[in-house]
């Protein structure tokens, strides 16, 4: 029997490669990291902690160098600037923490009352109920067989049916209404973190040389908060770290002016 053949005489088939690289169990495992992953992140937006965090920290940036560089352009002492600096970061930060709470608790508080008024409608008029949530299904693209299947899947009692109702009717998560410590606690150490930034040359130099300082760490700052910001968004690092600047440049500039301007009226 001649070589490439097979025992009944046809040719011998080559064995065709393997579709894939890496093997299907490790795509498998990856693929649930990164879900799982992304639901991590999902939750800490849906919570209220990225937003406040976002916001503290550009705040506590921006906000104190104005007025750090206000005072200073009114030709103050390094004491009076500092202590300036540091009452409007404790302030501030004390002000964000409270207005994350009220606001995050707040929004908790109405969409519960929403979450409240959608059981006692359940037990009041399921049929309207079932037949709203037909009707978004549809509008989802599922057609109206499937529609009305997947809506009497389970029973009108349990809370899953309660909280599936919730997310496709009304879009609202029963387990995702937000973390009012949460956003406060961010808030709070995360603004006094960036409002940190422009005070801190104060405690070692003064004049043109802490000026400088505070607007240098300051814009560098912005460059990492914005850069951080932009790869969790998945948005360009490089426009959102030189937006982040523009906005610090224009910002401190039109401070430091002012107080150059009313320094000199004062003087």
């Amino acid at each position: 029997m001649t070589a490439g053949a097979t025992s009944v005489g046809r040719p011998a088939v080559a064995t065709p490669a393997k579709p894939y690289a890496v093997p299907i169990d490790a795509r498998v495992q990856d693929g649930a990291a990164d879900a799982t992953a992304l639901k991590r992140r999902a939750l800490r937006v849906s919570r209220g902690g990225a937003r406040a965090a976002v916001l503290g920290v550009n705040d506590g940036l921006v906000s104190n160098l104005c007025l750090i560089l206000g005072v200073a352009g009114a030709s103050a002492s390094q004491g009076s600037v500092r202590l300036a600096g540091f009452a409007s970061l404790v302030a501030g930060a004390f002000s964000m923490a409270a207005g994350e709470w009220i606001s995050v608790t707040s929004q908790a508080e109405l969409f519960s009352g929403v979450l409240a008024e959608l059981r006692r409608l359940i037990a009041r008029n399921p049929r309207l109920v079932l037949d709203q949530l037909v009707d978004k299904l549809m509008e989802a693209g599922f057609d109206q067989s499937t529609a009305r299947r997947a809506s009497t899947e389970l029973p009108l009692n349990e809370d899953r049916f309660m909280h599936f109702t919730a997310r496709t009717v009304f879009g609202i998560d029963p387990e995702e209404l937000g973390s009012p410590a949460v956003a406060a606690l961010s808030s709070f150490a995360l603004f006094s973190g960036g409002a940190l930034v422009p005070l801190f040359p104060w405690f070692f130099a003064d004049g043109t040389s802490a000026v400088l300082a505070s607007a240098g760490l300051t814009a560098v700052a912005s460059l990492v908060a914005g850069g951080v910001i932009a790869r969790s968004s998945g948005s360009s690092v490089t426009r959102s770290a030189t937006r982040q600047l523009l906005i610090v440049v224009f910002a401190s500039a039109v401070t430091y002016g002012i107080g150059k301007l009313f320094g000199t009226a004062v003087s």
